[in-house]
């Protein structure tokens, strides 16, 4: 299995440049890496005329420069070749996918369907993402424990209504093609139970030694804040940032208890691997049974920022543009959230 490491922050802090740094960085201590790039500028910045299949452009060193109309192409064709297993008369046969355009959101869900097709191919120790380092990367990561709580909440209609039933054959092999999930096979009826590759997804984001983030900054102040607003988001789709990699000197509180590394312009130059936290924790959610207690990192954000929402065994956790469903244990569900308060940079919630 991969690592995979993403950058996140304000545009023009040079996401991109650490990222082909570190890339870089790793090829030359021997580990294999796959670079990734959806973004425009790779075939420029790497000197190589680069595509979806990924191409060796230094020793240890593969890159790619993802195309969504390109991979809808291919998805589009597996999804053709699944329809007789749903469908007495095939219909998809007569639209091709040259001639789909991309709908937004589609170059998240293509871009994480490549990249957990690259790792599950186990041909790299390291694969360094380069998206744009915003909200949509982390929707883009959060994706599989989204998608898994539309089909628990969405099962019945698909499953047991007459307009999901005429739905189904052809939503099923779109989620079996590009996302290989099923809405209708049996998710077993026990609650939170979700198709296994989602699952994995879902805990391969929430474990820092699979996925894991960088925010990149300068000393501005609009990066500073763009940088930490990221970083509490990020906790709300359960990635786990590393450290931070800044152009400039500022306060080290701000980013407390983040590690803090000073890098140069010139960050081509540097051995920067050797920055990067070779042990990383994860900050983010534990749950307390003798408290009755949930406790949610989620720094940058105070408690006028926060929303919940309880339905069931369900609490809903808004902040900022952000939304996280929290599954509760058997051993809290039926009791309701009564408190919440923020302390050390963890949101408390308790319940009755």
């Amino acid at each position: 299995m991969s690592q995979i490491l993403t950058f996140l922050g304000k545009g023009g802090v040079g996401k991109t440049t650490v990222a082909i740094a570190v890339a870089k960085s790793y090829a030359i201590k021997g580990k294999r890496v796959l670079l990734v790039g959806q973004q425009e500028g790779y075939n420029l910045m790497l000197g190589h005329d680069l595509s979806n299949d990924p191409q060796l452009i230094s020793s240890n060193l593969m890159a790619a420069q993802l195309s969504s109309t390109v991979l809808m192409e291919r998805y589009w064709e597996k999804m053709k070749s699944l329809e007789s297993q749903y469908l007495r008369i095939p219909f998809l046969k007569e639209v091709y996918g040259q001639e789909l355009g991309i709908l937004p959101g589609m170059d998240q869900a293509l871009g994480l369907s490549f990249l957990r097709e690259q790792d599950a191919e186990g041909n790299y120790d390291y694969i360094i993402y380069d998206g744009s380092g915003d909200l949509t990367t982390l929707r883009m990561l959060g994706m599989p424990e989204i998608l898994a709580w539309y089909l628990r909440r969405f099962r019945q209609v698909l499953v047991g209504s007459t307009v999901g039933q005429a739905m189904s054959p052809f939503i099923e092999p779109m989620l079996k093609s590009v996302l290989q999930v099923s809405a209708t096979e049996d998710l077993t009826n026990q609650a939170g139970k979700v198709p296994n590759v989602l699952e994995q997804g879902t805990q391969a984001v929430n474990n820092p030694n699979r996925v894991a983030a960088y925010l990149v900054t300068n000393n501005s102040a609009i990066a500073i804040s763009v940088a930490k607003y990221l970083w509490g988001s990020a906790q709300q789709v359960g990635l786990s940032v590393a450290g931070v990699l800044s152009r400039g000197k500022f306060a080290l509180s701000e980013f407390d208890p983040l590690p803090i590394q000073l890098i140069p312009d010139d960050v081509e130059e540097l051995e920067i691997s050797d920055r990067l936290a070779p042990n990383l924790a994860a900050l983010s959610l534990t749950v307390d049974i003798a408290k009755s207690q949930v406790k949610l990192f989620l720094p940058t954000f105070d408690k006028k920022q926060v929303k919940l929402i309880q339905s069931g065994p369900e609490v809903t956790i808004e902040a900022g543009d952000q939304r996280r469903n929290l599954f509760l244990p058997p051993e809290l569900t039926g009791k309701q959230a009564n408190g919440a308060k923020f302390q050390d940079g963890y949101l408390i919630i308790s319940f009755a």
